[in-house]
């Protein structure tokens, strides 16, 4: 049991960070980036960029700009049609990242299916809430949404950090509850599509 602790908690760890990178690209791999270049955790040779401060500074501005854009009415929009294939990449290199001993084909098999996965799943239900807020509410509850969303990468990032297994269970909640309510928003907003030619 021993052997495969280090997997498992590297896996808790990953998916919490692919969690996290579902509700904000950037924000994570700015914290991975700053905890690993203060040494709070562990960097596989292959993933060592991601310890350097040329990285820490590029991943904190562009964690500014992100959660400031999602604050400017149709630039959210915009940003939903890209967040889901960043965030899916995010989340794999994330994931991918937490493995120090895992082979290659391993490593990056799991984590495009486990952390890819995650956060494409998150990423595309805040996409599908944030279109059914534009129609319901002409936008004014998108800064809501865009405040839920950095609030939740923030904590799942700090969580994934330093409590990996309540990250773990926060994110198959998470994961849980976007696929239940993103069937339900989705067949509203198809709906009113339906109704409203």
């Amino acid at each position: 049991m021993s052997d495969i602790l280090p997997y498992i908690l590297s896996s808790f760890i990953g998916i919490g960070l692919a969690a996290a990178s579902g509700f904000r690209v950037f924000l994570p791999l700015f914290a991975v980036s700053l905890a690993s270049y203060l040494g709070w955790i562990p960097m596989n040779d292959n993933f060592q960029w991601l310890s350097g401060l040329p990285t820490l500074i590029v991943t904190g501005v562009a964690t500014l700009v992100e959660i400031l854009a999602y604050y400017i009415p149709v630039v959210d929009n915009f940003l939903d049609t890209v967040t889901v294939p960043l965030a899916t990449v995010a989340g794999s290199v994330l994931f991918a990242s937490q493995f120090i001993e895992l082979g290659t084909f391993p490593q990056w098999a799991l984590a495009i299916i486990a952390g890819g996965g995650t956060a494409a799943t998150i990423a595309a239900g805040f996409a599908g809430t944030r279109a059914a807020s534009t129609a319901t509410t002409a936008g004014i509850g998108n800064n809501v949404i865009a405040t839920t969303e950095t609030a939740g990468a923030g904590l799942m990032s700090v969580l994934s950090i330093f409590l990996p297994v309540l990250a773990f269970i926060l994110a198959l909640a998470l994961l849980l509850l976007v696929i239940i309510f993103g069937r339900k928003i989705w067949r509203k907003i198809r709906n009113t599509a339906i109704d409203n030619p």
